[in-house]
């Protein structure tokens, strides 16, 4: 070893994932990257006089954990005021709203459980007596939806039905009236655009706190699947200029309905715009939206008769615009939920030959035929998963999820196992805000299922580790330098007090984490 270390970890059990040398005791650290893999006798040859010597007393040591799915700059609007998350029922949410802050008259609320409409319609009705009036806009936890009450409604200039470029509504009754239940983005936003917003100065603060939260549960990285406003690369910058982010996070922009040549071409000018630990690497399509809103593309409507519809009207618009931005080099993520949306990505792939092996990724695949399984392998499509999400679900297929597919599509609910054994790589995720971005119920969640999908098989432990490491690596093109131990890598590592594939789900949902390392700093330590 020609120069001595900035680190040394030693004492632990490392689980490398390096195929040339599984396991370790000790890892050297210099510049931001592995310098040498080995054990406790190779310690006191690679220390030199400034090097710092951390042991880590029998704790195991992993590759850092990355979220391969996560909104942790525009999830700071989704989660602006009153948190909803922990409502079950009306009269839950009636006596939250009851006390509610008040911020420039408003009630803002996010996270509330479809299933706590105990199968009603979503409508105003319900709630606005509560509320005596105020404007109020309501997320629904899956940040596809919302509730608005009349006075909300009336701000934002909404009277009756809209017609947007994407598959959105403004949901009315018979009679022509709004019911206040906003369905998809376009939707969403003209209420949002009128309701009063988080100073950049508030944002900044808690983007900072987040991102160190994210860091003691032992991540280091996010594959982050928006832009925000189009702000956030000013916002990162900023806040980089007075320390490293914890956490590096790789930006996807979206490509919404419409997007003309100019519009790619704006796309493709962003890519690599970068800071030191965060980077515009990617864009994000919608093929559908969710099953519980009804915009889910199915093979065959939900029980309401909803979800034949695509979020691209033109779906053959969204196949052109994937190979056009894959012609230039840059990487898709498709949010595909339903059997039809998850089928049109994979033929649009599949479409562009063996170039677009391991290049395009399917978000989500919430429910999918036996059929669809095998050929994410085959044409090297990965798959990114969310076993969080199964909690909205319930294993008597009571919840509005399962009712709303059926007993034979809610059978198939986050084929995470199936996937895997026919040869996928399968990058797991949390998709915060729409669950915690605690990366060990991540784990935890793949290994345990639960709701609709406890009855499929679940992963091994090492396949969940897998899932943020190194498919998650691959999922970002990033194999060659990053989700694995060795020497040269990137020294992002994180330590457990339990090693995480060996011991019990639920004990690894809580495991202490020792310290979390992103670009050879120690970012978090107990």
């Amino acid at each position: 070893m020609t120069s001595a270390p900035s680190t040394v970890l030693t004492g632990a059990k490392v689980r490398t994932l390096d195929p040339a040398r599984p396991f370790a005791t000790a890892v050297a650290v210099r510049d931001g990257l592995v310098l040498a893999v080995g054990d406790a006798h190779d310690v006191p040859h690679w220390r030199g006089p400034g090097t710092e010597v951390v042991d880590l007393a029998g704790a195991t040591l992993t590759p850092g954990l990355v979220d391969a799915h996560s909104h942790p700059v525009w999830g700071l609007e989704l989660t602006a005021g009153l948190d909803l998350t922990g409502v079950r029922d009306l009269d839950g949410l009636r006596a939250a709203l009851a006390g509610a802050e008040r911020v420039d008259g408003w009630v803002i609320g996010w996270g509330l459980d479809h299933n706590a409409f105990g199968g009603r319609p979503v409508d105003r009705a319900l709630i606005e007596e509560t509320l005596s009036g105020a404007p109020a806009l309501l997320r629904l936890y899956d940040g596809h939806s919302a509730l608005a009450t009349g006075a909300a409604l009336a701000a934002a200039g909404i009277t009756g039905p809209r017609t947007f470029a994407q598959h959105a509504e403004v949901v009315c009754d018979a009679s022509g009236r709004p019911t206040g239940h906003l369905v998809e983005h376009a939707a969403c936003g003209l209420v949002t655009a009128v309701m009063p917003r988080t100073s950049y100065d508030h944002r900044r603060a808690r983007l900072t706190e987040l991102l160190g939260g994210m860091a003691a549960t032992g991540l280091t990285g996010a594959h982050v699947m928006d832009l925000g406003d189009g702000d956030v690369p000013d916002l990162l910058a900023a806040v980089e200029q007075e320390d490293d982010l914890p956490v590096r996070l790789r930006l996807a922009p979206w490509c919404m309905p419409g997007a003309d040549r100019a519009a790619l071409d704006e796309l493709i000018r962003l890519q690599g715009r970068a800071g030191r630990r965060w980077q515009v690497a990617g864009a994000k399509f919608f093929m559908d939206g969710t099953v519980e809103g009804g915009t889910a593309w199915l093979e065959h409507a939900d029980c309401h008769g909803q979800g034949t519809e695509a979020f691209w009207p033109d779906p053959a618009a969204y196949s052109e615009a994937v190979r056009t931005l894959h012609e230039a080099g840059v990487r898709t993520a498709t949010h595909a939920i339903g059997d039809a949306a998850v089928r049109h990505v994979l033929d649009t792939v599949e479409a562009l030959g063996e170039s677009g092996r391991l290049r395009h990724r399917v978000e989500h695949i919430e429910t999918v035929p036996d059929d669809t399984i095998p050929r994410f392998a085959r044409l090297g499509v990965i798959a990114s998963m969310q076993p969080p999400h199964t909690a909205y679900t319930r294993a008597d297929h009571s919840d509005e999820w399962s009712r709303r597919l059926g007993g034979e599509r809610a059978g198939r609910a986050w084929r995470c196992r199936d996937l895997r054994d026919a040869g996928a790589f399968v990058a797991l995720g949390s998709d915060w805000p729409i669950a915690d971005y605690d990366v060990r119920r991540v784990l935890a969640t793949g290994r345990d299922p639960l709701g609709a999908a406890a009855a499929g098989r679940p992963l091994t432990g090492l396949m969940a580790l897998e899932g943020c490491t190194t498919h998650a690596a691959v999922a970002a093109g990033e194999a060659e330098v990053s989700g694995r131990i060795a020497p040269g890598l990137r020294a992002d590592l994180t330590a457990f007090g339990l090693d995480p594939v060996e011991a019990p789900a639920d004990e690894v949902a809580q495991a202490p984490v020792r310290l979390t390392m992103t670009g050879g700093q120690i970012v978090h330590r107990a």
